[in-house]
C-alpha cells in the first residue's frame, strides 16, 4: 500500500481510520477541479473555514502516465552523466574514508582516490546500461502520473456544508486569497 504523507505527519505509521487494504473512496462529490492545485485550493479553502476536513477525500479520475521527453541520448551524453553520478558517489565514500582515517592531519587521498574510482566505475555502468539497450531507447525522458480530473468527496454528513462553501469559493476572484 502505497501511504502519502506530508513533512508534518507521523511517517510509517498507519493513519488512524484508513484502510489497510486498497478500498476505494466513499462519499459525496461537493467539488470538481481540473487540475490538483485547485483541488488542493479547495481542501485548504475548507480547512480555513474550519470545515471537518477529514472527511475529505481528493480522487484523481481518468489517470494517465506522462511521459515527457527531455532529449536525445548519445554517447558523449550517457557517459558525461556517468561520470558526474559517479564521481559524486565517489566524492561521498572518500569524504566518509577521510573523516575516519586515523591520524591527526587531514588527507586529501581518500577523497582522491573515491573521486577518481566513482568516475570510472559510473563510465562503465553507464557504458553498460546504454549498450545494453542497443538503441531501442535512444532518449531520456520523465514520467508523471496525472488525472484527468480531481473530484474532492466529502462523507455524506458534512456534504451540504462542504458544497454551500466550495459554491462561496466558485464565486471569489481566483487570485483572491483571503
Amino acid at each position: 500500500m502505497m501511504t502519502v504523507t506530508s513533512p508534518f505527519s507521523s511517517g510509517g505509521r498507519q493513519a488512524q481510520g484508513l484502510p489497510r487494504l486498497p478500498t476505494p473512496p466513499t462519499g459525496w462529490p461537493i467539488g470538481s477541479y481540473a487540475t490538483y492545485q485547485e483541488a488542493q485550493r479547495a481542501v485548504d479553502y475548507l480547512a480555513d473555514n474550519q470545515f471537518a476536513v477529514e472527511d475529505v477525500t481528493i480522487v484523481g479520475v481518468d489517470l494517465m502516465l506522462v511521459e515527457r521527453v527531455l532529449g536525445r541520448l548519445s554517447w558523449g551524453r550517457v557517459l558525461m552523466t556517468g561520470a558526474i553520478s559517479g564521481a559524486w558517489f565517489g566524492l561521498f565514500v572518500g569524504f566518509l574514508l577521510a573523516m575516519f582515517a586515523s591520524g591527526a592531519t587531514v588527507t586529501y587521498q581518500p577523497i582522491l582516490v573515491g573521486l577518481v574510482s566513482g568516475v570510472l566505475f559510473g563510465l562503465v555502468f553507464a557504458a553498460i546500461s546504454y549498450a545494453s539497450s542497443r538503441g531501442r531507447r535512444d532518449f531520456a525522458s520523465a514520467s508523471q502520473l496525472v488525472a484527468g480530473r480531481y473530484d474532492v468527496l466529502c462523507q455524506p454528513r458534512n456534504a451540504e456544508q462542504g458544497r454551500d462553501l466550495l459554491a462561496k469559493l466558485a464565486m471569489r476572484p481566483s487570485g483572491s486569497t483571503d
